[in-house]
């Protein structure tokens, strides 16, 4: 059963999931969209995109795991500012993470929550692809998403810190989960949890 808008807020206020900062339905001067579509809360992009580095020399065994450590010294991080975007060009894939932490805590007799990331299709239009192949965001989990980005179309497209980039639709989970390992639990940064 996917969550409405009520059911979102409802779910805010009963502590059944946290998002901060938690997105506000109004401004006062109406010149922010309200966030909430029907079924879904719009989430921003954070102030990093990491990318890998130019011409690495090696191949991606996807038989090793550990993708949490890939990118490490294999890739660069940028600070995005309103002065500054980043420019995705076409063909590009870069990773960001939104602005807002989310934490979707296990709760008994199945009142917990899971989510999953997609895109806003106004961007798809655009060619922008948002958190393509991995939109589920698991019951327990806590920190920032982390958003694969790529443009697949024919102009370059600028990343501002704090647009709306992607939407979060809510799920119920029947029964009670047990806990498991993530290698991405309370992520800081687009690649992982990596030194500054």
């Amino acid at each position: 059963m996917i969550l409405s808008n009520i059911e979102i807020h409802a779910a805010l206020d009963a502590k059944r999931l946290s998002i901060e900062p938690e997105p506000t339905p109004r401004f006062p001067n109406g010149a922010v969209p309200c966030p909430y579509q029907t079924s879904a809360v719009d989430l921003r992009l954070g102030n990093e995109i990491s990318y890998f580095r130019e011409g690495l020399p090696f191949n991606i065994d996807l038989r090793k795991g550990a993708f949490a450590n890939l990118f490490g010294s294999n890739s660069i991080t940028q600070t995005l500012t309103e002065e500054q975007p980043f420019v995705l060009r076409p063909n590009r894939f870069v990773l960001g993470r939104t602005l807002e932490r989310v934490t979707l805590p296990l709760l008994p007799h199945g009142a917990s929550l899971a989510a999953r990331v997609e895109g806003k299709s106004s961007y798809a239009r655009c060619g922008l692809l948002v958190h393509f192949t991995a939109p589920t965001i698991h019951a327990g989990f806590a920190g920032t998403i982390t958003l694969e980005l790529i443009n697949l179309g024919p102009c370059d497209i600028s990343l501002y810190p704090a647009a709306p980039i992607c939407q979060l639709i809510f799920e119920v989970v029947q029964g009670s989960p047990v806990a498991t390992d993530s290698q991405f639990q309370n992520q800081q940064r687009p690649g992982g949890n990596l030194p500054a």
